[in-house]
């Protein structure tokens, strides 16, 4: 009776979870484009991305086929591959129904993920409900990077599937999950470093344990081999390289050794843009609690497991800052993939480190009675509020970010299209204060992008548009020379800021570009969110200013003389 209590007890705590996902989801369906998402790596870079490529027809091009509306030609393979999931999101559905369905779908199998791998390894017995339902809701509202998908998220639901194969456990579903996972996440983006994690797994049995487990061995080649089908894109790229891209210029190694240090901390307690796990208010004060529980004691499997969790999530945090210390500058400069290749993105598995750790931690605390138990409750109860208060609609309309509608402003851009009034694949354009992305998503052909892979040739042509500018900042000159992902006419009055909304005071009293060269590369128009002064110096011409009310910028249309 007292089991079927505690089960009926649980699933009510299910449902109860379910609901507030929905209620955390729901601003992204009543509001739609009104809707407030990232800014960062999403709206000014992915969404337009994928909407670009779909407008191209380059879903299935060939792996030498370029898009023509970006850089006069951007590479089909930067646009990544035509199986994942959230490509087809957003070729089936409009750009904000296709984002929040993505967003549904991610969180939904980071929860079911989450609560699998604790009840079938890690917080079994049936007492402690409360931890695997609490951990796993607060797990799946992680604010991820949008277009990660199940990179980080997934993680969890994959080694639950690794687990059991494994343990000799398994059935059809395990399999099934390996052979799915890949088409709604990344490769490159996550699970290179959670099946490199796994292959350390299986090493450790074979030394340690003297067991060869071929079968765990082949499930972690099977998911390894479909990934490298289906991103086949990246494969040839990497393997047979056409020419030399952006990516030939990363200098990633940049920091000294107290600087690292710091980058280690704060990492470990602060967590990183792409993985937040908005872990340092409740689950690292509850970590350091549950370490001190455990000293001086002989210990049983589940806090030794605690022991590696803890361990490792520091581990991965050093790993992280220490790639980018200087002294790997030689061997990098010798072995170019190390600069093309994040290899610090082991600090990906970190999210799936981190709660793990929070629900193992729970449980050893648990166990020690009443009085602890009231404390993980109270823990588990902060963390989920916690999540609530960082979610999108609250953390960007708080901080004055424009909504979906606002900054693609279709109207405005519409506007400016019926002003120029010329096929637009027949002239390019640039912007000045604003992301091209913008532009890009309204169907304009950009000189200007967002990428991280496109030609080396390129770039270098681009810099001679901005070479005055840039010798003006040695900020923006090494940003530029050694990164260039954002290929942006960049000024140096303006600095590393991209978004100036219509209610900014900024204007630009000396701008001095290379305009032949802009004309050169087809160059025609500038979209300028700020004012420039005394534009004919420059060889500009102010043709007209546009304003809309549904637009966060304002937009001063300069044509090249």
């Amino acid at each position: 009776m007292k089991l079927y209590t505690s089960w009926s007890q649980e699933k009510k705590h299910l449902v109860f979870a379910i609901i507030l996902m929905i209620i955390y989801l729901s601003p992204l369906y009543i509001l739609g484009e009104n809707a407030h998402i990232r800014v960062h790596d999403n709206l000014d870079s992915n969404i337009a991305w994928y909407r670009t490529l779909k407008n191209s027809g380059k879903l299935f091009g060939s792996i030498n086929s370029t898009v023509p509306q970006i850089i006069n030609g951007l590479p089909r393979n930067a646009y990544g591959t035509e199986f994942s999931g959230i490509q087809w999101l957003n070729n089936l559905f409009p750009p904000m129904l296709a984002y929040s369905l993505a967003q549904t779908i991610t969180r939904v199998f980071a929860f079911l993920g989450m609560y699998l791998l604790l009840k079938k390894h890690f917080v079994t017995s049936k007492e402690n409900y409360l931890i695997r339902v609490w951990v796993s809701l607060a797990f799946a509202l992680t604010p991820f990077w949008p277009s990660g998908m199940l990179s980080t998220l997934g993680m969890p639901l994959a080694l639950w599937a690794f687990l059991n194969i494994r343990s000799g456990k398994y059935n059809w579903k395990d399999w099934l999950t390996l052979i799915l996972l890949p088409f709604y996440s990344s490769f490159v983006l996550g699970f290179f470093f959670f099946l490199t994690f796994m292959g350390f797994l299986w090493l450790r049995d074979v030394i340690v344990k003297k067991k060869l487990n071929f079968v765990f061995f082949l499930s972690i080649l099977l998911m390894t081999f479909v990934y490298l089908g289906i991103e086949y894109r990246l494969v040839y790229s990497l393997v047979i390289p056409t020419e030399p891209t952006s990516r030939n210029e990363f200098v990633s190694s940049t920091l000294g050794f107290w600087r690292t240090v710091r980058l280690v901390f704060k990492n470990y307690f602060l967590g990183h843009t792409h993985v937040l796990t908005l872990h340092t208010l409740v689950i690292v004060p509850l970590s350091f609690i549950t370490i001190w529980t455990l000293r001086n004691k002989k210990r049983n499997l589940n806090e030794q497991r605690y022991y590696y969790l803890f361990f490792l999530n520091f581990l991965l945090s050093v790993w992280y800052a220490f790639w980018f210390y200087k002294g790997w500058k030689p061997l990098k400069e010798q072995y170019q993939l190390l600069n093309t290749f994040n290899f610090a993105r082991f600090h990906f598995l970190r999210p799936l480190i981190i709660y793990m750790m929070f629900a193992v931690g729970g449980y050893l605390l648990w166990i020690k009675g009443k009085g602890w138990q009231k404390f993980v409750k109270i823990c588990l109860a902060v963390q989920v509020i916690v999540m609530f208060c960082a979610n999108d609609e609250i953390v960007y309309r708080v901080a004055g970010k424009p909504s979906f509608k606002q900054f693609y402003a279709i109207n405005q851009f519409t506007e400016i299209e019926k002003y120029i009034g010329k096929p637009k694949n027949s002239y390019r354009v640039a912007s000045i204060g604003i992301h091209p992305a913008i532009a890009q998503y309204n169907g304009f052909y950009t000189l200007d992008t967002y990428n991280n892979f496109y030609s080396l040739k390129y770039k270098h042509q681009f810099r001679k548009i901005i070479a005055p500018e840039l010798a003006k900042s040695p900020l923006l000159e090494n940003y530029f020379d050694h990164w260039g992902g954002r290929c942006y006419i960049f000024v140096a009055e303006l600095g590393k800021k991209y978004e100036f909304k219509k209610d900014s005071d900024v204007r630009i009293h000396n701008l001095q570009l290379n305009l032949e060269e802009f004309k050169q590369m087809g160059g025609q128009y500038i979209f300028s969110a700020v004012p420039i002064d005394h534009p004919q110096r420059t060889g500009l011409d102010l043709k007209k200013i546009f304003d809309d009310k549904n637009s966060a910028w304002r937009i001063y249309l300069y044509e090249v003389k």
